[in-house]
């Protein structure tokens, strides 16, 4: 590929971006036909198929998603170059690709992430969330420049990373005011027969509280399980059970899901981890979300 066509990217990442060719073909005012045919040149020109069908829907090919991860730089840079070219800005900032897992509660992300936000001269932040072993893909690409995970890099994985320790914290469990105030006062115990809202089975925080629960003697009724963090203690917001939730973040979840702590172990204890690509931090934001983390964070949790 000598010459790559630029126009038929932009219709590529549209499509990609908004989900179907349809929606793509109502932002770019051409029709679906149109679209189509410009992707099929274009996955000519790469030499690979670029999206893969599942059902109606289309779904990114593997070949896809490293083009589509070109493709959201390309055009970036473009609109920025459009910006600096009219005036409006002086200089390009600088970009912070941050890989979070969707086990990483939400609420503590955007904690961890906040200091690289209020920096002189702070750089774009773009989050991209995803399992695990996907983003360390990801990072090996260059793609990304950190990964934020609540478990280590899988040992035997064939990716030159490394793991930097951002901090710990205990796990509290929240429910609606009411009956966090009626559970508090047998806690742990009271929570035996509960209906409760956890993460999905396999996930580091599932293990360790599948654990403290048999060693407590608890049996929880598990009503539902999550992989998303936000959705599970909206469900809780809801009524729907008793969920738990990092204890550093106590005082949040409490006023963002209107809920009353029942009680605080630390016999289950939360990671939180920085993924990068080198042994030693470089990027400065990183530098100072890994700081920030350990020394004001966590640093009441230890």
């Amino acid at each position: 590929m000598r010459h790559l066509n630029y126009s038929h990217l932009l219709y590529f990442w549209t499509v990609a971006r908004d989900g179907s060719i349809a929606k793509a073909s109502q932002t770019l005012h051409l029709t679906p036909q149109t679209i189509s045919g410009q992707i099929k040149l274009l996955e000519e020109a790469v030499g690979g198929v670029l999206f893969d069908r599942v059902g109606r829907r289309l779904q990114l090919s593997e070949l896809g998603r490293v083009v589509f991860g070109y493709a959201n730089e390309i055009f970036s840079i473009g609109g920025e170059l459009a910006q600096v070219v009219k005036g409006k800005i002086t200089t390009a900032p600088a970009t912070l690709n941050v890989g979070i897992t969707d086990s990483v509660p939400k609420l503590i992300a955007y904690r961890m992430i906040e200091p690289a936000l209020n920096m002189e001269n702070s750089p774009r932040v773009v989050c991209r969330e995803g399992r695990l072993e996907s983003l360390l893909a990801d990072l090996a690409v260059h793609h990304l420049d950190v990964v934020i995970s609540d478990s280590p890099l899988p040992s035997g994985l064939n990716i030159r990373a490394y793991n930097h320790v951002l901090g710990e914290t205990g796990v509290g469990f929240f429910a609606p005011k009411k009956k966090a105030k009626s559970l508090a006062k047998g806690f742990p115990r009271s929570l035996d027969g509960q209906p409760m809202l956890l993460p999905t089975v396999g996930t580091p925080l599932r293990r360790s509280l599948d654990e403290w629960f048999n060693a407590q003697g608890i049996v929880p009724r598990i009503v539902a399980e999550f992989d998303d963090s936000a959705l599970l203690k909206t469900f809780g917001y809801a009524g729907a059970g008793v969920f738990p939730g990092a204890s550093t973040m106590e005082r949040v979840i409490c006023q963002v899901y209107n809920a009353g702590l029942i009680g605080i172990t630390q016999e289950v204890r939360k990671r939180f981890f920085a993924i990068s690509g080198e042994r030693r931090l470089k990027h400065p934001a990183v530098i100072l979300i890994s700081e920030q983390s350990r020394e004001k964070l966590f640093a009441s949790d230890r």
